[in-house]
């Protein structure tokens, strides 16, 4: 039997999150053009450098691809089968990057130290002429994708990304520049070493931060006893414990807890939920909240609770 829609969300900010998409569509096509000029470019010029930087660049048009396929995710509804729709496919596809970026890093290394044992000569003029276009589409890039009054976190991570290949690519032309006057070929393998641990850096905090999002981790911005805190201080909350925060996919935050509420305080129940809830999105951008009513038996319990297994 098929699956029925289970909820559908609408957004109001329908021509901003257009937008974005746009910017982050026209991001992935300038930098996947440059990344097959330097592919092409590095076979051509022997320059394990700049191959090393289309690595790079792969992880910036992986970065900007996971942030158009959130945007294309959130439209999807979510079903009785898949209750959080599709948002959790991010992860995955983050996990999966972050491992074989991995062993890119690895090969680049290798690739690397052959060379340092056996440096092999480049073709440095043209290599700077690769580069130079590369350094040129990289700052169109993040020009394009910066706003400094957008709050939107798929956008500000797209900068970031395209912003951290800017300095890899002035490194390979100032590494080319300097091949070209000083014929010193040894510089290409040791640019390739530098961008190689780049990469594997940033491929390890993804696959660190994917693996904390699977396992339901607390996100790494929220501190679960100030969160606890946040709501005890709302007037008539008694207590507040097995409190869970977890994050479906890197911009989607839940929150489940009992609360303890004094006795005079039930009638406006509903309403404490509601400002607790509106205060939890704006302080913590924590989107989704289940909060229990409990009684005021409840209320020597711990802030966690252990899950019987």
């Amino acid at each position: 039997m098929a699956s029925k829609k289970y909820a559908v969300s609408t957004n109001k900010n329908t021509t901003a999150r257009l937008d974005t998409a746009q910017r982050l569509r026209f991001g992935i096509l300038v930098v996947s053009v440059v990344l097959i000029m330097e592919v092409i470019g590095g076979l051509l010029t022997h320059s394990l450098a700049l191959l090393a930087d289309a690595a790079h660049l792969f992880m910036d048009v992986f970065a900007l691809g996971l942030s158009l396929g959130a945007i294309a995710l959130a439209r999807l509804p979510a079903t009785e089968k898949r209750t959080y729709g599709w948002h959790r496919t991010e992860i995955f596809a983050a996990l999966v990057n972050s491992l074989v970026l991995v062993l890119v890093s690895l090969f680049i290394f290798r690739e690397a130290y052959h060379r340092l044992l056996s440096p092999k000569e480049v073709l440095a003029g043209p290599m700077v002429v690769v580069a130079a276009i590369g350094l040129g589409a990289n700052a169109l890039v993040a020009w394009r994708m910066h706003d400094p009054h957008s709050h939107d976190l798929n956008l500000r991570s797209a900068y970031l990304h395209v912003l951290g290949d800017l300095g890899a690519s002035v490194a390979v032309v100032f590494g080319g520049l300097i091949m070209w006057v000083t014929k010193w070929h040894i510089v290409d393998p040791l640019l390739s070493f530098g961008i190689g641990l780049l990469i594997i850096v940033a491929a390890v905090r993804l696959l660190l931060e994917t693996t904390h999002i699977l396992l339901e981790g607390v996100p790494r911005d929220i501190n679960l006893h100030e969160v606890a805190e946040t709501i005890q201080a709302f007037p008539g909350v008694n207590g507040v414990h097995d409190l869970h925060i977890w994050s479906v996919c890197s911009h989607i935050y839940s929150l489940s807890c009992h609360m303890d509420v004094l006795p005079e305080q039930r009638p406006e129940a509903d309403r404490l939920v509601a400002d607790i809830n509106t205060l939890l999105k704006d302080k913590f951008r924590i989107t989704h909240s289940t909060i229990q009513i409990n009684c005021t038996a409840c209320a020597n319990e711990r802030i966690g609770q252990d899950l019987a297994h």
